[in-house]
């Protein structure tokens, strides 16, 4: 029988996230910025990136592995690029301006590619890669992700994350596509809210190092995530991680922190954020219609036996979003429980039920 979950709104939620940090010394705007992109992921389905890092976010902030008053800068610059010194703030502060940057500089330059280094976990990729949509534009968006738990293809050795990608395209009357997907199977994310809700992984998921599949997530240290694709997975990981990593002199390979085991070493986490203006490539109304179309035409194709209908990047996120806007966001009672200890260690009020 499926767990029966408690619907809370964003703006508990978010109340929540913003006093929890407030208690660590986080300034009010930075800890309404934080909580607002932190409820936004919960809100759109994304629960191993949502609150749920709320307690690993505050251990890390109070081991003084982040820095709570970050001088966030450019550091180079030209007409369609920046480099971002996230000065070792909170992830989402600092993509949050990396973004807004690129999205600046689109708007002249017509494409703009942001890099960011002395970051942090910022949360679902998705995130970023979305907010040129207000703007008519298409982001993209990649990072090194904040711990190894994917060896080289037939390897054993820890030296690539997750690394995820996302592609957001906007569309006219349609919901815009929107790709967000780790380099491997699953996300580690989602293997800890597995362990937190006492549930098995699935087989694929992850591998033990004598090749068999390891499918408790609780045992996870004897193992390691599984790429998408095979080698392909390996190698999109890598190159991810050389465009949002190398490039940036952020951490890549074996310099990379596991920030799910280490809350007192800075981990240099790097990400790379583009915005492309669609008027600068071709009319925007036609672009729009012609993605209305594509989109309409893949829906409408024909199905296998069996398939109840052809879905899309980014439809599930659509629709929890809807769902979640309107009836809170549900909250298994194991995390409900690890806030409420994390209030009482804050001495905050709980999560308004």
């Amino acid at each position: 029988m499926a767990e029966q979950k408690q619907r809370i709104s964003g703006d508990k939620l978010r109340a929540f996230i913003a006093g929890a940090f407030e208690a660590v010394a986080v300034p009010r705007e930075d800890a309404r910025a934080i909580a607002h992109l932190m409820a936004q992921a919960d809100i759109n389905g994304s629960e191993g990136h949502g609150v749920f890092r709320l307690p690993q976010y505050i251990r890390r902030i109070k081991g003084g592995a982040v820095n709570v008053r970050p001088s966030i800068r450019v550091e180079r610059e030209m007409a369609g690029m920046a480099l971002v010194h996230g000065d070792n703030g909170m992830g989402h502060l600092v993509m949050k301006f990396a973004a807004e940057k690129a999205i600046e500089k689109a708007k002249t330059a017509g494409v703009a590619w942001v890099g960011a280094r002395w970051s942090n976990h910022a949360g679902p990729a998705s995130l970023y890669a979305t907010m040129p949509l207000a703007h008519d534009m298409i982001g993209l968006y990649m990072a090194v992700g904040s711990a190894n738990h994917l060896p080289p293809w037939g390897g054993l050795d820890m030296l690539l994350s997750t690394n995820p990608i996302a592609v957001a395209v906007p569309a006219g009357d349609e919901p815009a596509i929107v790709l967000d997907m780790a380099t491997t199977v699953a996300a580690y994310g989602k293997v800890k809210t597995k362990a937190q809700r006492g549930e098995m992984m699935p087989e694929g998921w992850m591998m033990d190092r004598q090749g068999q599949p390891l499918i408790d997530p609780k045992r996870a240290s004897e193992g390691f995530l599984l790429p998408i694709g095979g080698y392909k997975g390996y190698g999109l990981a890598m190159i991810i991680g050389l465009l949002a990593g190398n490039l940036n002199g952020a951490a890549m390979g074996k310099d990379v922190v596991d920030f799910n085991n280490d809350d007192t070493t800075e981990t240099n986490t790097g990400h790379a954020i583009i915005a492309i203006s669609i008027e600068a490539f071709q009319d925007l109304k036609a672009f729009k219609q012609g993605m209305d179309t594509l989109i309409r035409d893949i829906r409408n194709s024909r199905r296998l036996p069996g398939v109840d209908r052809i879905r899309l990047p980014g439809e599930g996120t659509h629709t929890a979003r809807a769902d979640r806007e309107k009836n809170g966001i549900p909250m298994p009672e194991a995390l409900l429980a690890a806030l409420d200890q994390l209030a009482a260690e804050l001495k905050i009020g709980k999560l308004a039920r």
